[in-house]
């Protein structure tokens, strides 16, 4: 069967990686992507491929814009999977917790949090329709190691790891899996803005000693979707090169 996957965030980096993937493995893609420009070249990159891409211009943190991709993928015949990839990852090495902005804290949260179980709430009963149905959180380590200075979004991520395993257990009964990837410091856009010392931090602590790609990480989301994890759910795979060990 060909599932149609939306995957939020993917416009660019990771998310694209992501999207690029599962496309060259046989599936529909939405590419749920806030900026116009980069939802539009995203798809467009897939589709110069021969794949199957939509996009679809959508905020995550904005109920009527996560209503909006819920009826376009609706149309396009229903998701069967959702990868919440969309986030902020803003300030990281910054304020400490007492000197961080509230506004900031507030945004951080909202967007990564609160939009990731929006998203999964609005597109829920399509995937509930699918054999197979699935949704992969990303997630960070992050949220494990307790990285300093980034409260907001290690808080953020954290919310995002204990949501995974009550939203497997609410929907498990309907057969829908909700699992989480925990990546370490990812080589992408989004984190070109990261000081040099936090590269430095992951670079000496991991196990693996190279940097982190994108592809590391969406090897584990294929996986995580594919009828090979058909009995895996609630659980957080950590792809960070062995930078935390346990958690």
């Amino acid at each position: 069967m060909t599932r149609l996957v939306v995957v939020t965030g993917s416009g660019r980096g990771l998310g694209f990686d992501i999207a690029e993937r599962l496309a060259g493995s046989g599936d529909r893609i939405v590419i749920a992507e806030k900026n116009p420009d980069l939802a539009e070249q995203a798809a467009a990159a897939l589709r110069g491929r021969g794949f199957d891409a939509t996009a679809v211009i959508t905020d995550i943190a904005d109920k009527v814009s996560v209503a909006d991709l819920a009826a376009a993928v609706q149309q396009l015949g229903g998701a069967d999977a959702l990868v919440n990839n969309a986030a902020l990852a803003d300030g990281v090495g910054g304020d400490t917790f007492w000197e961080l902005d509230e506004a900031f804290f507030q945004r951080v949260m909202t967007v990564n949090a609160y939009g990731t179980w929006l998203v999964s709430k609005h597109l829920y009963h399509q995937l509930a329709q699918s054999p197979g149905g699935s949704i992969v959180n990303i997630a960070s380590d992050a949220a494990l190691y307790g990285s300093p200075r980034l409260v907001h979004y290690v808080g953020s991520k954290g919310a995002v790891l204990a949501m995974t395993r009550t939203m497997a257990r609410d929907a498990g009964p309907a057969g829908v899996r909700v699992n989480a990837v925990a990546p370490g410091l990812t080589r992408v856009e989004a984190t070109e803005s990261v000081p040099a010392s936090r590269y430095r931090l992951y670079e000496e602590n991991r196990v693996l000693p190279r940097d982190q790609q994108p592809k590391d990480v969406s090897g584990a989301v294929q996986f995580l979707l594919s009828d090979a994890a058909g009995f895996i759910t609630g659980q957080t795979i950590v792809v960070d090169g062995g930078f935390v060990m346990s958690h």
